[in-house]
């Protein structure tokens, strides 16, 4: 893999001459201050007001836009390329995207909530046009000429009779090192020629032609291999390991201890490999017996101790019902499933500690090692790699961990810490299981009277910041305490995300209850709670519409008062060829599900065909038909990449996926053991509609299909085969014995 770029200021001015808009040319830790700026600063200008924070020109006309988010997947380093061509009218292939990293870009926290394109895209954007401004107004000064008798195209501003300036011609020291300001000139979406068009991802070539696309990919002169072995189960402690056999392995470098951290080094990562084997079976464990009852799972989170909150309350004592109906909806803990076991490579030289990491917020983990490690957060760095599978707090942030205290005791030499499958999906924080009880009455002309929702989770975000978020920094001998849990605050949310209705009920309670404890360890996951209260408000509007004797589209636009969902449950009705009473085919069925993600981001409906084998209980998607508004397309391939993506993964959630454990130990550490949506059973087609909204502000869509295509497929299950399934996952077994009941 080649070796990152690295950039500061003496490197630029030596290279250029006249600069530029540069990276906040100073140092990180000042870039990090808070600063005295407007409210209305738009995205994440709030927080990091200076221009020179997004945008670099340098002195040879090369253009860099910068972002504090990671790239994971989602497509956005190529919209933040597009955004930023297209406000600077440059060509796309002439701009570069740099990210997450804490020595170059500015601190953004966490890459999650589907927050990128909101706060860091629209951040570019108005930073990409207030910089055209200011070329602009420089070339005005050297022309003697208006500003409004020039225009930019090309990476040049260019007068009414043909003279050019390039921007590395127009650029002056620290020209734009200056306050961003509240609102800047855009460009009008009806002359975009790159925004809004699908241009291909700039991260997908390395990915299907085997290149060096992710950080497991990573390889750096002089770098060794390092594999960590991990407790039998939480809470087990190391009572003795005899490490002398180790060390004359052949090709063992040290054999790393810290309490209840245990690692091995290796030149070769087949030899780490083998080393960590022998290592296990030297290690002896003392554990505890201390895991909930796995098949009792409703009953005791909702017997734990809770905080309980009412977050929503809307009374009309005119309306009242008269039919009513009540469920429960269950969710089992779920892992991540990243293909890519987590990896993260590390460096410690001349004090000073350098890690390559998947991690969603390169900020809060360097924060949390630097803690670890005992060091100042100056002098560690991160810089974020793709890592192979992600979407959440998988096990990036504590592989990251891992190298830096396993580097630390062998300075100088790359240290490559690599997680095994079994190591993945048995130490990684889960999403977590989560349960719902819904009660809800109708009128007798067939609309909902008054909804009552009930929501039991632990915390939905349990990732660095302080180290005891970190697996190793916890097993040291000096070890940190995991921090005490917290709900995570609304708008947004965390298990109490989309537990508010987006629909119009005259009466409407709910309540979250949150469980401070966690028998598993849990985190962050794709979509928080909003995947399983999405799954169990759709899947109650449609039982609902079965006791109105309504149809289900019709049902929700009942009850839906937002004119931009309207236009989105519609759409996908209509793609979809839904209409009432239409019968699928033999052994088949329909199902529609709409929400709107935290109830403030993107819109999306989907309706799905499914057919259920009846002798097995086998239920496969056929087919699936989306509609979304994400407000301003950037790429309309991205969006579509998402909307797909979604709709796969919460089929293999729905289906498939769910945490295993006994009284001691997790038993879920394979693909055979924990087993997800294969080859086989992708849907034949799905279909993305894109209500795009130009001059809108971007909504977040990278989370919005999880929740929708739950609900759709079970609806779609639950008309196939007559027999509603609220436990997830609905899987073959729970079918066929709903089937034969």
């Amino acid at each position: 893999m080649t070796a990152p770029v690295v950039l500061d200021r003496r490197s630029v001015l030596a290279g250029g001459g006249a600069l530029i808009v540069s990276f906040s040319l100073r140092h990180a830790v000042a870039q990090e201050q808070t600063a005295t700026q407007s409210p209305e600063l738009p995205g994440s200008l709030a927080k990091s007001p200076n221009l020179d924070s997004w945008i670099r020109i340098d002195a040879n006309g090369q253009v860099t836009a910068f972002t504090g988010k990671a790239e994971l997947g989602q497509g956005f380093r190529t919209a933040f390329q597009q955004i930023a061509a297209e406000q600077l009218d440059i060509p796309f292939d002439a701009l570069k995207v740099i990210t997450a990293d804490t020595k170059l870009t500015a601190n953004e926290g966490y890459t999650s909530g589907s927050h990128s394109m909101q706060d860091s895209g629209t951040a570019i954007l108005h930073a990409a046009a207030q910089a055209r401004m200011l070329l602009v107004a420089e070339a005005a000064k050297r022309f003697d000429l208006a500003p409004d008798v020039l225009r930019t195209e090309n990476a040049a501003v260019v007068a009414p009779d043909g003279r050019r300036l390039g921007y590395g011609e127009l650029v002056a020291a620290d020209m734009l090192h200056v306050q961003a300001q509240p609102t800047s000139s855009l460009k009008d979406p009806a002359n975009f020629k790159v925004m809004g068009q699908p241009v291909p991802r700039v991260d997908i070539p390395a990915k299907v032609t085997g290149g060096a696309a992710y950080v497991q990919d990573m390889r750096l002169p002089g770098m060794v291999h390092a594999r960590v072995v991990r407790p039998l189960s939480y809470g087990a402690q190391l009572v003795e390991c005899d490490t002398a056999a180790i060390e004359k392995m052949p090709g063992v470098i040290q054999v790393v201890r810290d309490g209840n951290f245990l690692a091995v080094v290796a030149e070769k990562e087949f030899s780490a490999v083998k080393a960590m084997h022998a290592l296990a079976a030297a290690a002896k464990w003392r554990e505890s017996a201390k895991l909930p009852n796995q098949h009792d799972l409703a009953n005791v989170l909702t017997a734990l101790p809770s905080q309980d909150f009412a977050i929503f309350q809307r009374s009309d004592p005119t309306v009242s019902g008269a039919r009513s109906l009540q469920a429960t909806y269950t969710r089992p803990y779920q892992s991540h499933g990243s293909i890519g076991p987590s990896c993260a490579v590390a460096q410690f030289v001349d004090g000073a500690m350098t890690v390559w990491t998947h991690t969603q917020g390169v900020y809060p983990d360097r924060q949390a090692i630097a803690e670890m490690l005992g060091m100042t957060p100056a002098s560690v760095r991160l810089i974020h790699v793709e890592g192979s599978g992600c979407y959440g707090h998988n096990g990036a942030d504590d592989a990251a961990a891992d190298a830096a205290l396993v580097a630390r005791a062998l300075p100088g030499r790359p240290i490559r810490v690599q997680w095994m499958r079994e190591e993945e999906h048995g130490w990684e924080p889960y999403g977590p299981a989560m349960v719902t009880k819904l009660s809800a009455s109708l009128t007798a002309d067939g609309k909902v009277a008054d909804w009552n929702f009930a929501v039991w989770s632990n915390t939905h975000s349990m990732r660095p910041g302080g180290a005891g978020a970190l697996l190793a920094a916890q097993h040291m001998a000096r070890s940190f305490a995991v921090p005490a849990p917290k709900p995570l605050p609304l708008p947004e949310g965390g298990g109490d995300r989309n537990a508010i209705p987006i629909y119009n009920f005259p009466n409407a309670h709910v309540m979250h209850h949150f469980i401070p404890a966690m028998p598993l360890r849990i985190s962050a996951m794709r979509a928080l709670g909003a995947y399983h209260n999405v799954f169990s408000t759709e899947s109650f509007m449609d039982e609902l519409a079965a006791l109105a004797g309504a149809d289900p589209v019709e049902f929700r636009l009942r009850h839906l008062d937002d004119q931009r969902g309207r236009a989105v449950v519609e759409k996908a009705a209509e793609e979809f060829g839904w209409t009432r009473g239409r019968q699928p085919p033999r052994n088949g069925g329909y199902g529609f599900a709409f929400a709107r993600y935290k109830n403030l981001a993107a819109y999306c409906a989907i309706a799905s065909e499914v057919e259920v084998d009846r002798e097995t209980g086998r239920a496969r998607l056929v087919r699936a038909v989306a509609a979304v508004d994400a407000g301003q397309v950037v790429n309309p391939d991205g969006i579509t990449n998402q909307i797909e993506g979604a709709i796969v993964q919460s089929t293999s959630w729905t289906l498939y996926e769910s945490v295993t454990f006994d009284d001691t130990r997790i038993t879920s550490i394979d693909w055979q053991t924990y087993p997800i949506l294969r080859f086989n059973a992708v849907p034949d087609s799905i279909a993305v509609h894109i209500i795009n909204r130009p001059g809108q502000p971007f909504l977040g869509s990278g989370e919005t299909g999880q929740g929708p295509a739950a609900a759709s497929l079970a609806n779609a299950i639950a008309h196939a085969t007559g027999k509603r399934l609220r436990d997830l996952p609905l899987s073959r077994k729970r079918i066929k014995d709903a089937i034969d009941a």
